[in-house]
């Protein structure tokens, strides 16, 4: 095995675990690694043609484009920050074993939750803050954004009462409190728990590495979870919450989009057996948008246009 595969990452604590964790298991197959950490410039070093190559993520971009370049020969995500479109030349090869997917709330105390009191929630995701105010109309949430370990240092600083983190992130880097509450109602991001690694679709030495590492089960109900994603957003951000289940040779689905103030909810649930579970993320979403969600996607788009 010649070729030392450079294994591309966002440099904050969790992505660099998420990496060194694929780096040992092809260490473990026999292959050379190397790690290279990349920090997330955002927009700074984007030209028109990297959009044109469907460049969207905020949080892939940088990497993809290091891929692109050669600077990298693969890419480590959370599955669920990654845009259902990758760009041009870029392709999915493993998915790893998906890790929890629930929500939970770091909190001070949570005698909030049984009265009718103010409350303030943390959170910078739009799926979470419209599933709390849709069971806590009284709360307030505000904008929480930042790594892991910035948005953890934030909820100490002020006086919120809790924040919403996902449980495999807290757990993978050990800083999941143990009084923190399992949010086992809230409908988690499509793909969350799950990480995901690219190479460019040329690099055959790469991909057949990876393939070696790709979780079969983990790929189905992400792959299902993400079409239903990408058959409701046409490019929006929207609060759209999915989980594929498989347990004995059957995929339970359920999804859901809200509107921005959580006051509308619109659900799918079907169950089918996973030899016919082909497409069934698309027609969930198109379930969701015949029950008025076409309308309501609308209505989120104008919502978001008219903030930028």
């Amino acid at each position: 095995m010649s070729k030392i595969i450079r294994i591309g990452t966002r440099d904050s604590e969790l992505a660099l675990w998420q990496a060194t964790t694929v780096q040992q298991k092809l260490e473990e197959l026999g292959y050379d690694t190397s790690l290279v950490p990349i920090k997330s410039t955002g927009d700074e070093i984007l030209d028109k043609p990297l959009y044109e190559l469907g460049i969207t993520g905020i949080f892939t971009k940088t990497l993809d484009i290091a891929l692109l370049k050669g600077q990298i020969d693969i890419a480590v995500h959370s599955m669920k920050d990654v845009p259902t479109q990758l760009p041009k030349g870029i392709v999915q090869v493993a998915v790893m074993e998906r890790a929890i997917t629930h929500d939970i709330l770091v909190h001070k105390g949570l005698n909030f939750l049984e009265s009718d009191t103010p409350a303030t929630i943390a959170t910078g995701s739009l799926r979470r803050k419209a599933q709390w105010l849709n069971k806590y109309p009284h709360h307030t949430v505000v904008d929480l954004r930042g790594n892991v370990n910035t948005r953890l240092l934030k909820l100490i600083e002020n006086d919120w009462n809790g924040a919403i983190f996902a449980q495999a992130g807290l757990e993978r880097i050990k800083l999941l409190p143990k009084d923190a509450l399992q949010l086992d109602w809230m409908i988690p991001a499509p793909a969350q728990g799950a990480m995901v690694v690219v190479a460019k679709e040329e690099d055959t030495f790469s991909r057949e590495a990876l393939t070696k590492l790709n979780h079969m089960e983990s790929e189905a109900a992400t792959t299902i979870e993400r079409e239903f994603l990408r058959t409701l957003e046409g490019g929006c951000t929207a609060p759209i919450g999915a989980l594929a289940q498989i347990k004995e040779q059957t995929v339970h689905f359920e999804g859901v989009l809200f509107s921005l103030d959580g006051k509308q909810k619109i659900t799918v649930n079907k169950s089918v057996p996973l030899n016919q579970a082909n497409g069934l993320g698309e027609q969930c979403a198109k379930e969701v948008l015949q029950q008025g969600g076409d309308k309501l996607m609308q209505e989120i788009r104008n919502e978001n246009s008219a903030l930028h």
